[in-house]
């Protein structure tokens, strides 16, 4: 069938609106209409190759709407169904079998090799091959085929343009505080950038009763929301150093900390600010091959903890649900940080989480 997608053609090159050919699902895929998709800075760092992706390539990841095929296989999904995609895992490996798909062993090639397993991608243009799959997926189209292990269905009565919010950003902020550091009743807590992964952290935080919840930033702006969505204190990066800066609040160290950068000097100011025995959970994504160095003696003394939790360690089908319902009892505003743009602006809307006048941009699809 002919869709319409956005195109990666080149290095840091701006997305191309094109029309592309899809196949049919196959035995264990579903097709699905696309109502709307996020941008996450993954798909910004695989259009300007941080993820070394192959190109031509039709990306996102975050993708929400109604599926209008199934294939023959498919048990999980009937037509009609709303869903919410995220990343692919494969099903079969011990991890996935144990609960652990975050850890599937097959997860970089099923979400950035560009690819089926079998090397086809199911998208071409004028008859030249597009790579896709991207996350399994590659939703920043009209269509997307997914499999059924990585479309999550959600209550039809939720808004699917807001669906988007509870993919993969949000999975990783809010995942790794549920999942990961699993605070504490009265927790302290300090989130090292307050993009969408940050900030869906703090909700998360704010939800589980954090009693101190410190905000790091450069954006005054970002920081003044953080502290309307219950940030007990907030911090400007600077001049003071900013381990500094969170033991100016919390002079023996906080318990938890959330690194949303990916930049190698704010991962070691999040370990160094911690309290003995406290954990430090890497969330940010720096270019391959980046080094982080932490000083031994903190972490074999003082029991120091610094770990990554990929896509928050969370099971799409388990946790989007879980975060949908607390969203409807009004404890995890995530609409606060969304801002809408037509699918023909993406790359306005990708200007936009550049430069932080967005924090979770939201691509609309007019097709229904």
């Amino acid at each position: 069938m002919e869709i319409t997608a956005a195109v990666t053609r080149a290095k840091s090159a701006p997305f191309q609106i094109e029309q592309v050919e899809l196949e049919a699902p196959r035995a264990n895929e579903v097709l699905v209409r696309m109502v709307a998709s996020g941008i996450c800075h993954s798909d910004i760092g695989a259009r300007d190759q941080i993820l070394p992706i192959p190109l031509p390539i039709v990306l996102g990841h975050e993708g929400a709407g109604v599926v209008e095929a199934v294939g023959t296989a498919v048990t999980k999904l009937s037509v009609g169904d709303h869903v919410v995609l995220s990343r692919l895992s494969c099903g079969q490996c011990g991890e996935c079998a144990a609960g652990r798909s975050n850890f599937c062993v097959h997860i970089t090639g099923l979400n950035l090799g560009g690819c089926r397993p079998d090397g086809s991608t199911g998208l071409c243009a004028a008859g030249e091959r597009l790579n896709g799959r991207f996350f399994g997926q590659s939703s920043f189209a009209t269509h997307a085929l997914a499999h059924e292990r990585n479309a999550t269905p959600i209550d039809p009565g939720f808004d699917l343009r807001l669906a988007p919010a509870f993919a993969c950003g949000t999975l990783t902020g809010a995942g790794a505080v549920l999942n990961g550091l699993k605070p504490e009743i009265g927790s302290s807590i300090a989130i090292f950038g307050a993009g969408a992964v940050g900030l869906a952290a703090l909700l998360a935080a704010v939800a589980v009763g954090c009693t101190t919840i410190i905000a790091i930033d450069r954006n005054a702006q970002r920081l003044a929301l953080a502290r309307e969505l219950g940030a007990t204190h907030v911090v400007q990066a600077g001049d003071v150093p900013l381990a500094q800066a969170v033991r100016a609040i919390v002079p023996t160290g906080v318990d938890f900390s959330i690194e949303a950068t990916g930049v190698a000097d704010v991962a070691r100011a999040a370990a160094d600010c911690l309290c003995a025995g406290g954990t430090c959970g890497l969330l940010g994504i720096g270019p391959m091959g980046q080094e982080v160095r932490f000083d031994h003696l903190q972490l074999a003394l003082m029991g120091v903890a610094v770990r990554g939790f990929p896509t928050g360690i969370a099971e799409p089908d388990l946790l989007i649900p879980r975060l949908i319902a607390l969203h409807a009892a009004g404890r995890f505003p995530v609409e606060r940080l969304v801002t809408h743009f037509p699918f023909h602006e993406i790359n306005a809307a990708a200007t936009a989480s550049c430069d932080g006048s967005a924090i979770k941009p939201i691509l609309l699809f007019d097709t229904a």
